[in-house]
């Protein structure tokens, strides 16, 4: 993937943001993420992931690499999710320490520095874990909060509560990951099967500085069924004990009646009690079918090898057709007639 971009002098640091529909935003980050990147002192790359916007986010950052050269826009040929995007970014980041962070500026780019420090000082990952977070409701706050723990006891890697996207990766993160071949993709957790040695800095998140959120509560929700099902098969256990137990009630149960017809005689049956057990029976049955469901869902996506995402246009690849194009050979533009 690396090998088509050899022309380009690789940078030390790469900041990749996806983007979607953030042109009420953009402005403001790129403005400070050249004064952040200013104290550091060394090469950087802005790569924008733009996951089919339908604004003007696309056209306001290749304007924008006039005055900021280190901008690199990507444009996926649609709307991917911003977990495929993500992979998108992280996939074509060239430089030796990479920032996963998000455009709403939720996540402050002045923070990079003290991340950097960090990494200097021989940690692979820096997760940046949220004190308190600005312009959310008690709601969502607590069900995150109670996802990350109910996730951490049930699946195998280890993830860190209260951190989000926000993060840095050395190199051997990032190509380690980008290895995982899967296509359902829950980020948070397959960057913390990866490992490494990892330190975590403390920050209050900000609210969103213009425009909507894009994450409803059905999308949120969508992306813990992603990654319970990505990282734990408890869940199909659970489901197992769950039909064990109700296969042992109900033999109790029909053992009750048969013994109590033999000692009492026949009663005529509850309607109310026949009708309860039949609802409860069924929807554990129900709910075991869909949870098993979910699961081969996930397999019968993964068995297709589709790719994660497409991409439509790279402007380092654009630079690179620009550069090689010999100046004294314009270039020509072929017309080609269709006869009937």
């Amino acid at each position: 993937m690396q090998d088509r971009y050899k022309h380009i002098t690789r940078p030390v640091f790469s900041i990749v943001i996806p983007v979607h529909n953030e042109s009420e935003v953009i402005p403001e980050l790129l403005g400070r993420l050249a004064e952040t990147c200013r104290q550091l002192g060394e090469p950087v790359e802005w790569l924008f992931i733009d996951d089919g916007s339908r604004d003007d986010s696309s056209s306001m950052l290749r304007s924008a690499r006039i005055t900021y050269p280190m901008i690199r826009v990507i444009e996926l040929s649609r709307n991917f999710g911003k977990e495929a995007a993500a992979s998108a970014g992280l996939a074509r980041a060239l430089g030796e320490a990479v920032i996963l962070m998000d455009a709403d500026l939720q996540d402050p780019p002045e923070l990079i520095p003290r991340m950097v420090e960090q990494w200097r000082a021989g940690y692979d990952m820096v997760l940046m874990k949220r004190d308190s977070r600005a312009g959310e409701s008690w709601l969502k706050r607590l069900s995150a909060s109670c996802f990350y723990r109910l996730l951490n006891r049930i699946s195998d890697a280890e993830l860190p509560v209260d951190t989000g996207d926000f993060r840095l990766m050395s190199r051997r993160v990032v190509d380690a990951f980008n290895e995982l071949p899967e296509r359902n993709r829950y980020l948070k957790g397959m960057i913390a099967w990866v490992g490494m040695p990892t330190t975590t800095l403390t920050f209050n998140r900000d609210a969103r500085a213009a425009g909507n959120t894009k994450w409803n509560y059905l999308k949120l929700a969508q992306l813990a069924m992603e990654g319970i099902t990505s990282f734990s098969v408890k869940p199909l256990r659970l489901a197992l004990i769950l039909g064990l137990l109700a296969a042992a009630t109900g033999g109790a149960f029909g053992a009750w009646v048969v013994l109590k017809a033999l000692l009492f005689g026949v009663a005529t049956p509850g309607y109310a009690s026949i009708i309860t057990v039949i609802t409860f029976l069924s929807g554990i049955q129900l709910l075991c079918v869909g949870l098993l469901g979910e699961y081969v869902g996930r397999i019968y996506i993964e068995t297709k090898q589709r790719p994660v995402y497409l991409v439509a246009h790279d402007s380092a690849e654009q630079d690179q057709a620009t550069s090689a194009r010999p100046e004294s050979q314009p270039r020509r533009t072929v017309n080609h007639a269709v006869s009937s």
